[in-house]
């Protein structure tokens, strides 16, 4: 059998759509499995065994109407049985409508149901503490009917080559080794998915008193100014602590650094995704135009805990809709205050860092 998974869009997409290759190998161990992504969120895809072949989804492909017919064809000639569209918008469509698969399925969508031989609903709200990112991408399998356990946790592989690496460059910066390692989801992909910046020094700041660690700022080399302005608003004892110059030079760099750290807080986004990922406990901060049921993924209360405006001030943002939520989240993060989530931090920190104050 011969099957591609679609999923264009940005590196936590990607990551989490992976589950579908991973589950589909298991069910059809002999099937040839590729996966169209953006050339950006390869890395992410580095080392799965459950994919055979990535095709990318170029730049040109976008700008021109000849460049996607002849990526349609390309992917007409290679003639899969299955075609599971987890990014269904009018790029992908245009692909599924070429390809003549066999079986075609995605998400039910008003106007365009024809194009797939299955159309599953688009769930509203959680059933599990999976959340909705994982269960939507998992209910693009139930018309196969597969027997076999469901696997819901996308995988990160990390080479020993890679870690050590990782572990050279913890050595070179004087990481203490006696000490846990924090990773700071710093700063959003958008200003807009970015917790203001003097709120997320206090976050640190909680962070160094409560516990004795090694802290390590996640941030673009783009990004530097924002990063310095957040550690120059840390108090003098917190930054002691916080590494500020080890940062992995690409993609695959940081993944290796993450998987030498213990835990990861701080800002919604694709480093969440991949520490998760990398079986690594999680405290997410989201912006208040952000659907936490979306992308809460395995919140248990213990080892994957968010938080969110609406946890504390719901007033604030009810009978709002998302693009008022999107244009006013400046202001309403305003009224996200650290101190709002204070306690609920200091009992996640208990209890993945044990060695605490």
């Amino acid at each position: 059998m011969k099957i591609l998974v679609i999923q264009q869009k940005m590196i936590g997409d990607v990551l989490i759509s992976s589950i579908i290759c991973n589950n589909l190998r298991k069910a059809y161990p002999n099937s040839q499995i590729d996966y169209l992504v953006y050339a950006s969120t390869t890395p992410v895809l580095q080392g799965n065994l459950n994919i055979d072949n990535i095709i990318i989804f170029e730049e040109k492909h976008r700008k021109s109407k000849k460049e996607l017919l002849k990526l349609g064809l390309q992917i007409r000639a290679e003639k899969y049985d299955l075609l599971i569209d987890a990014y269904s918008k009018l790029e992908s469509w245009i692909l599924v409508y070429l390809s003549n698969a066999k079986q075609r399925i995605s998400y039910e969508k008003l106007g365009r149901n024809f194009l797939y031989t299955n159309n599953i609903p688009f769930e509203l709200a959680p059933k599990t503490n999976l959340g909705l990112a994982i269960e939507r991408r998992l209910s693009l399998l139930n018309p196969l009917e597969l027997s076999i356990t469901i696997d819901p946790i996308p995988k990160l592989f990390v080479s020993e080559d890679e870690n050590k690496e990782a572990l050279l460059l913890f050595k070179k910066h004087h990481v203490k080794n006696d000490r846990k390692t924090v990773m700071i989801s710093l700063l959003g992909s958008e200003k807009l998915k970015t917790y203001p910046l003097d709120y997320m020094a206090k976050v640190i700041d909680c962070i160094a008193d409560h516990t004795d660690v090694n802290i390590l700022f996640n941030y673009f080399p783009k990004q530097i100014e924002e990063a310095k302005a957040i550690l120059n608003s840390c108090k003098a004892s917190t930054k002691e602590k916080v590494y500020f110059d080890l940062l992995g030079a690409d993609l695959r760099k940081f993944i290796a650094i993450m998987n030498q750290c213990d835990l990861i807080i701080g800002n919604d986004g694709g480093a969440i995704n991949m520490a998760k990922a990398l079986q690594k406990p999680s405290f997410i901060i989201f912006s208040p135009w952000i659907e936490k049921k979306i992308w809460a993924t395995f919140e248990d209360g213990l080892h994957h805990v968010s938080v969110h405006l609406n946890d504390y001030d719901p007033e604030i943002l009810a009978n709002k809709t998302e693009k008022e939520l999107k244009k006013e989240a400046l202001s309403l993060y305003k009224h996200f205050k650290p101190s709002s989530f204070e306690n609920k931090l200091k009992t996640f920190l208990s209890k993945n860092l044990p060695s605490t104050k």
